[in-house]
């Protein structure tokens, strides 16, 4: 059977009947390992297991018993121990020594930190994850620009610290974005308690916000400029230092398969910031989801808010009727009263479509009177219409279609008045309209999100964008002056 198909058998303490008694022991041998102490004796055990007043009465009998069934299930290693025996027949017990196993070790520390998560999503959105990915792409695409002289060790480092940024913000983003979007979460930002914390929350994701729109596109940048031919010699560096550690036994993957393994992971990195043809990356995802929980925060704090408002005016204004009620001087002061405030008790509805006078002290059997007519309440009930023409817009609309499509010839006229030699070079163009910079921009701005900076215009013309990052242009207009790279529009022809 595969290897990644058995059956782990050292998960089953598990889930024994005596998992009290067996987490407490690995626990413990968790800790000694975590402190550099590999063989622990069962007397030291036993002390261990007895200092919980749970198992104040465990007997060696049963420790031996248990350490013998984790050896069984390979948590446990056991070392015969024939340097404490001062008798023969302390030689003959078969005195073991037990270490536990790096399996077992690493259960272990998945629990720890199972037990610190809890049953709710933890996570944060790291601004400094970033900033620190960044430094490191920088620091990989100088030296692979170069000659590729560090020892092959301070290169496994920098490889290190790229994926370990990444899967931190991998890992910290997702969770946090569950943990806001969880029914527990979201049923607390519904309650006025919300209101105390709303003014953090909004703040900590606009901050990340901008902090990963300064970062992102540089990170981006650093990533199309790092090609994949580019990384074959820093990852035969890696695989050099990994062939520089000494194994006993024999390596379970070969160099190609190490040099395989590098190349999924950038394309793993590079997915995540870049995207693909066929879908977004995970990056534009996780922009629209933090302003997603901005304006889900915004919108239960404007109910909150007209909640109560709204409670808190009604309240003052019964507050207020009822002083006025409670200074009456008999009843039936307090029925004339309540004819001003709430009306005549017997008539269903008052209902005036206008009002004869702007005057506010004239009463309402003043003004002139208005007729209603009444419609009968059923659904079947349709009021009688006649038919009549209507009025045909054709000409409007043809007029309208010819502005525009002139408007639009005029525009592409006019851009390809820059086209020379099926290219438009920024820094030849001089002064442009605000039309042409508008257009311009906006095609630098479809390249991003294409590999091939290819993008296809409004006039259905396939342009490809160059960017020149060393060089900087003033693009001049008429509403003000752009300090932007240099960049070369070239015209495809089809086919």
């Amino acid at each position: 059977m595969d290897q990644k198909m058995r059956k782990i058998v050292e998960a089953s303490y598990l889930t024994a009947d005596s998992a009290a008694h067996y987490r407490t022991i690995l626990r413990f041998f968790f800790h000694q390992h975590e402190r550099m102490r590999d063989y622990i004796p069962p007397e030291e055990i036993l002390v261990h297991m007895r200092s919980h007043a749970e198992f104040g009465d465990y007997s060696e009998e049963l420790l031996h018993q248990q350490l013998a069934q984790l050896v069984k299930w390979n948590n446990l290693a056991a070392r015969q121990d024939m340097t404490s025996a001062k008798t023969i027949e302390e030689y003959k017990k078969k005195r073991f020594r037990y270490q536990c196993t790096p399996l077992t070790v690493e259960i272990e520390r998945m629990l720890i930190q199972l037990e610190k998560i809890g049953e709710n999503f933890q996570g944060s959105l790291e601004r400094s994850q970033f900033d620190r990915l960044l430094q490191s792409l920088a620091s990989l695409q100088k030296e692979i620009g170069g000659e590729l002289r560090q020892p092959a060790e301070e290169y496994m480092r920098m490889w290190e610290d790229i994926f370990r940024y990444f899967q931190t913000i991998r890992a910290s983003t997702a969770d946090y974005i569950a943990y806001i979007n969880s029914e527990e979460t979201t049923q607390r930002m519904q309650t006025d308690a919300f209101l105390i914390y709303k003014n953090q929350f909004t703040a900590y994701l606009r901050d990340f916000i901008i902090s990963l729109q300064k970062t992102s596109l540089q990170i981006q940048q650093r990533l199309l400029e790092i090609g994949a031919a580019d990384l074959e010699l820093f990852f035969g560096k890696l695989a050099e230092h990994r062939r520089a550690i000494p194994r006993l036994e024999d390596a379970s993957l070969s160099e190609e398969n190490w040099l395989v393994e590098y190349r999924e992971y950038w394309s793993s990195l590079r997915q995540w910031f870049l995207g693909t043809d066929s879908q977004e990356s995970e990056l534009v995802m996780l922009q629209w989801q933090t302003n997603e929980m901005i304006r889900r925060m915004t919108r239960y704090v404007q109910r909150i808010g007209e909640r109560q408002q709204h409670f808190r005016s009604r309240k003052k204004d019964y507050l207020h009727l009822a002083k006025w009620f409670t200074d009456c001087l008999d009843l039936e002061e307090a029925h004339r009263l309540s004819s001003v405030v709430f009306g005549s008790m017997t008539v269903a509805q008052i209902q005036l479509e206008r009002f004869g006078t702007d005057n506010l002290h004239t009463d309402v059997w003043e003004d002139e009177p208005e007729q209603l007519v009444i419609k009968p309440r059923t659904n079947r009930y349709r009021e009688k219409t006649k038919p009549s023409g209507f009025k045909s817009n054709a000409k409007q609309k043809q007029e309208l279609r010819e502005a525009y499509l002139e408007q639009r010839r005029q525009e592409k006229h006019l851009l390809d008045t820059y086209v020379d030699q099926g290219k438009i070079v920024l820094s030849a163009t001089g002064t442009v309209e605000p039309f042409v910079r508008k257009v311009l921009l906006g095609w630098i701005g479809k390249s991003m999100a294409n590999e091939q900076r290819i993008v296809k215009t409004d006039y259905g013309q396939r342009v490809r964008v160059t960017l020149d990052p060393t060089k900087e242009v003033t693009l001049s207009s008429e509403d003000g002056k752009l300090t932007m790279p240099d960049a070369i529009f070239e015209f495809m022809t089809e086919g």
